[in-house]
């Protein structure tokens, strides 16, 4: 089967991107958690993020529920944490490889960057919502991100 957005997708895919886990904890205080490269700031006062979560994800109803989620900006050697994020993860995650700061949401441990959400706005965008948090904590390391460019990971070498 043809994909009739594969043009589009192209287009959108010339802008690169960084690559973070977005997570939350479900109603039943589970950890669901993706990947996610839709990641941008808003607002410095109050600080603010956003990112995008497609309407058929299969997080989408713990995303939708929670008051509260992370992000986490992969390093370059992060790859497999990315692509293990990327694919569908019906069973609980292991809590070992995140941490809780302010608001409950999962934190992961080993990150380029994280920020700690309290949701403020949830806004429909076509096939996808808008996510827009109120940073309550957040943190950043040195090293070099995992970047993403025309649908593959890119290394800057080209």
């Amino acid at each position: 089967m043809t994909d009739k957005y594969r043009p589009l997708k192209n287009a959108f895919g010339r802008f690169a991107t960084g690559i973070a886990v977005a997570a939350c904890r479900n109603g039943d205080g589970d950890i669901r958690a993706l990947t996610i490269n839709s990641f941008t700031s808003v607002s410095l006062d109050p600080p603010l993020v956003l990112w995008c979560l497609e309407n058929r994800a299969s997080t989408y109803s713990s995303f939708m529920s929670a008051d509260s989620y992370s992000v986490n900006v992969l390093r370059a050697d992060q790859r497999a944490v990315s692509d293990y994020y990327a694919g569908y993860l019906p069973d609980p995650i292991k809590e070992d490889g995140f941490e809780t700061w302010a608001t409950g949401a999962p934190v992961l441990k080993d990150r380029l960057a994280a920020f700690d959400c309290k949701v403020v706005a949830r806004h429909d965008a076509g096939d996808h919502v808008i996510l827009v948090g109120e940073v309550a904590r957040f943190d950043s390391k040195e090293g070099k991100p995992l970047v993403y460019f025309a649908s593959n990971y890119y290394q800057g070498t080209e």
